[in-house]
């Protein structure tokens, strides 16, 4: 299973310049590493809400450059009725957003006028 869906990144890479698509990875790149801090500082704490809150944003972001699996990971963390406690859960976000960030580099340069 590929960490992208390829109809929704490869649309945005079809559809923007690829200046402004580099840009929109570099974002995602930039907010995944300050949600993931955020995501574990949380977990550690015991900071349910925050946990959530961070879980929250990250599915949108993932969203928003199609990173599914991502995506679907951090809503099973947002779920308070989830039976995967945050150590298990954590990893797997983490191992989600390296793969979606390696396949979003990988279509970047790609792309044209890469």
């Amino acid at each position: 299973m590929s960490a992208i869906d390829p109809s929704i990144a490869e649309q945005l890479a079809q559809d923007l310049p690829p200046a402004d698509f580099r840009r929109i990875i570099e974002t995602f790149e930039d907010d995944l590493g300050r949600l993931a801090v955020q995501l574990e500082a949380a977990a550690v704490a015991g900071n349910w809400d925050g946990y959530q809150r961070a879980a929250h944003s990250l599915a949108g972001a993932a969203a928003a450059v199609g990173a599914v699996p991502l995506e679907k990971a951090a809503r099973v963390a947002m779920d308070p009725r989830s039976p995967h406690p945050p150590a298990v859960v954590v990893p797997v976000i983490r191992d989600c957003a390296v793969a979606a960030l390696r396949e979003l580099a990988a279509l970047a340069a790609r792309s044209p006028g890469a």
